[in-house]
């Protein structure tokens, strides 16, 4: 944790908005609220909104921090409205912190802080620019990504960068468990990056453009496993996008969701009787045919409107006749 003692020492004190929504924004709140050279003097977050089976309205992560730290808090429909832009401009924040806040800035609202809007965007930048960074990280089978602090500009995460740290991605992580790891890690480097800012000692580099790749929002259709691929890759989509769209696949006409991971058979000397995605069953026991000769061993199934079940339960009910697939 960044360490505030002795941080004011006659340093001006800089005045803060803070934008977020999820709780990946969090740490980074509640670290800011810490500190005694920052003063936080509202906090804008989307809308409350229907949420769970019960539909029932539920506030924001980052609203509930605020509301329990006495923090004013806003949160309109849309930030473009010319009301906001007033608003922002009678709060007169030194600079404004933006992470996982839901809405596009519109360009007029860039100029209002002097130091700019500082946004935590959970990728190596230029790489993973977009909605979902950390989940094409694993999904493409990256052993590495970071956190990336940056003054944002009217382009899609293509604004200067300021400073970055790198974290491992490890073996088995998926993007929850990796999203609250950069999660934690986003605090102490915002901290430093609005200190840096403020001292005059932090100067923001141009991204080098030509690096550049794109982490789209996922879609469902994200979700179906292609057989063709190698079992590694269907994998780390798997873990990837974990929770959703999750790894699905047909069996029999209905979706199947699977889980599970590659194992170390190979079938290669069996390539050109055995096409992707034709099932290998024992008693206990679910391997697919993948991509290369490969082999994806499923350890849990959840057929549609069905609960999820262990592999031997599910052989048990499917009676696997010969050459049956996953399409």
């Amino acid at each position: 944790m960044v360490d505030a003692a002795g941080a004011g020492g006659g340093k001006q004190r800089l005045r803060l908005v803070f934008c977020g929504t999820p709780q990946f924004a969090v740490p980074s709140l509640k670290l800011l609220l810490e500190q005694l050279d920052f003063a936080i003097a509202g906090v804008f977050t989307q809308p409350d909104r229907p949420s769970g089976r019960g539909q029932e309205i539920a506030i924001s992560p980052v609203k509930e921090v605020a509301l329990a730290a006495h923090i004013p808090v806003h949160q309109p429909a849309k930030i473009r409205a010319p009301e906001i832009e007033a608003q922002l401009r009678e709060i007169a924040p030194d600079a404004i912190v933006i992470i996982a806040y839901g809405q596009i800035i519109p360009a007029r609202l860039l100029p209002i802080p002097r130091l700019g809007w500082i946004n935590l965007h959970a990728s190596l930048l230029p790489k993973y620019r977009g909605a979902a960074p950390i989940h094409w990280a694993i999904a493409n089978g990256e052993t590495h990504t970071g956190n990336t602090t940056m003054r944002i500009d009217a382009g899609m995460d293509t604004g200067e960068m300021l400073l970055q740290q790198e974290l491992q991605i490890a073996p088995d992580e998926t993007t929850p468990e990796l999203a609250a790891r950069l999660s934690q890690a986003g605090g102490p480097l915002m901290v430093e990056t609005l200190r840096g800012l403020r001292d005059g000692t932090l100067h923001g580099r141009a991204q080098n453009h030509t690096e550049a790749s794109v982490a789209p929002i996922l879609k469902r259709e994200d979700g179906r496993v292609d057989w063709r691929r190698r079992a590694d890759e269907i994998y780390n989509r798997m873990r990837g996008f974990t929770p959703w769209p999750g790894a699905y696949t047909e069996f029999r006409g209905q979706t199947c969701h699977i889980l599970g991971k590659p194992v170390s058979k190979e079938l290669k000397f069996m390539q050109k009787d055995l096409e992707p995605g034709i099932l290998l069953a024992t008693a206990d026991e679910l391997n697919v045919v993948c991509g290369a000769g490969s082999v994806f061993g499923v350890a849990s199934v959840k057929l549609e409107g069905r609960k999820q079940v262990p592999v031997a339960e599910f052989l048990r009910g499917a009676r696997l006749q010969s050459g049956e697939r996953f399409f």
